[in-house]
């Protein structure tokens, strides 16, 4: 999907299912897709797990938002976030809207955004469930979002002497690569060429999770280039400079 910098977005963050480190990158990473006018994040602030978070929430001008844990084991922040969404929703001053969380629980809200044309994204960890991830335009996996050298990074309970593990690139495995095969023969011409821009966008449609960066790769033309199966043409165009991307499978 291409960036849209010019739709206004609604961020709405769920506290407990993100570390305050990854925030300065999340908002950096939203900025891709869109402009954040609201900035909300929801938690029980009065918990003391929260230190760290002021300087985060002030350097991003994020607003947080208080919601009491009423109950043991039960998040009432996600009622807070979706009642907040709603309100916002029919304000009609957002084009869409991105939801950082790795809860299911947003399933049906990502649902009925869309329902009203909203454009949605999500950002959560790779342990996010499947339902979710299928019910936003595209989810971005918050363990490829670099995290800015300048944020503290949180407290990890770790064995002593074992260094924190680092996140591993996923494999090209057989399953994506027919994705993109498969893409490409939708949109190929009589020829087997497909621009890769419309490949790409189409491939968010079936597999929103999808991103390059999950394989090592920041953009998907290297990512095609790296693998045997696939042909690449760069054409010409009438602006200098500029060159517009084809692929195909090879025969």
């Amino acid at each position: 999907m291409d960036a849209q910098k010019d739709i206004r977005l609604a961020v709405l963050i769920d506290a407990d299912n993100v570390p305050y480190s990854n925030v300065k990158g999340v908002m950096e990473e939203i900025a891709k897709y869109g402009t954040p006018t609201f900035k909300r994040i929801y938690g029980d602030w009065t918990r003391p797990t929260i230190t760290g978070w002021k300087n985060v929430l002030l350097e991003n001008a994020i607003t947080p938002i208080q919601q009491y844990s009423y109950t043991t084991g039960k998040n009432s922040s996600d009622s807070a976030l979706i009642i907040d969404a709603m309100d916002i929703l029919y304000s009609g001053k957002v084009d869409g809207f991105c939801i950082v969380s790795s809860d299911s629980d947003f399933t049906r809200l990502a649902t009925r955004l869309r329902e009203a044309g909203m454009k949605v994204f999500g950002i959560g960890q790779k342990k996010t469930p499947h339902p979710f991830m299928a019910a936003c335009d595209k989810f971005i996996y918050m363990e490829i979002i670099p995290v800015p050298e300048t944020s503290q990074p949180e407290t990890v309970k770790t064995k002593p002497g074992k260094p924190p593990q680092k996140v591993s690139v996923e494999k090209l495995n057989r399953e994506t690569l027919k994705l993109i095969s498969a893409t490409i023969d939708d949109l190929a011409d009589e020829n087997g060429w497909a621009f890769l821009g419309d490949v790409g966008n189409l491939i968010l449609k079936k597999q929103p999770n999808f991103d390059p960066r999950n394989y090592g790769f920041q953009k998907l033309t290297p990512l095609i280039k790296s693998h045997s199966q696939f042909e690449i043409d760069k054409r010409e165009t009438d602006k200098a400079g500029i060159k517009l991307v084809y692929i195909r499978n090879k025969a």
